[in-house]
């Protein structure tokens, strides 16, 4: 919460009390600010001091992942094949949703605690919606997909793949849904000089990428 440099032990306890979060985080375990202190073995007022609140520490503990998924999407943003770009987005969007437990309930609620939070958010929708729009001006995604729609549909895969596979799989399955997705939203071609989204001989999705092989 502090922006302010920390004293070296103000530092030691804020890096405590993040790193026993994660751990309950982790674990699935909710957070409570008192429960936190206990296994900190640090007083309440302590941690209260750093985090007055559980929405603010929850976020604390989401912010590396959301800052990951923020520089993968600039990145992406310089690819000059906009379907491949999407795709590999998408593919550590959905791989951070299954891996990071505090990621989920940050990015749904309606308000945030920190800043920091506000922004790296806005930075994700802004950096999306821009490559889901080259993907559709480049012609290989149905033009009628929006965000409105893909955010949905990506969390209903994270979910997917939560409930119905075991945590050493998650990824390996949130992989393959998204994959089956992605070869439902991407540009069916019947005419006979258009490529078709599909390898005569793989069977894979090619067009959203320009090259057959698995789209991520």
């Amino acid at each position: 919460m502090t922006t302010a440099p920390l004293r070296k032990d103000a530092a030691r306890n804020w890096e405590r009390i993040v790193a026993v979060a994660r751990g309950l985080v982790d674990e699935g375990t909710p957070l409570q600010l008192n429960d936190v202190a206990r296994r900190a073995q640090l007083g309440v007022g302590t941690v209260y001091r750093h985090f007055p609140t559980a929405e603010a520490l929850l976020e604390t503990v989401a912010t590396p992942c959301l800052e990951a998924l923020a520089a993968h999407g600039e990145q992406a943003l310089a690819d000059d094949n906009p379907g491949r770009a999407l795709a590999g987005f998408l593919t550590r969007t959905i791989e951070a949703q299954v891996t990071d437990a505090s990621l989920s309930t940050v990015t749904a609620a309606p308000t945030d605690a920190l800043p920091r939070t506000t922004e790296l958010k806005r930075i994700l929708r802004s950096v999306g919606g821009q490559l889901l729009e080259r993907a559709r001006d480049a012609g290989v995604v149905r033009p009628d997909l929006t965000s409105n729609d893909l955010v949905p549909l990506m969390c209903g895969i994270a979910y997917a793949a939560n409930v119905h596979s075991a945590p050493t799989a998650r990824i390996e399955t949130a992989r393959r849904y998204l994959t089956a997705l992605l070869e439902g939203v991407c540009i069916q071609y019947s005419g006979g000089d258009s490529p078709s989204t599909k390898d005569s001989t793989t069977g894979e999705t090619a067009h959203l990428t320009g090259q057959s092989g698995p789209i991520i």
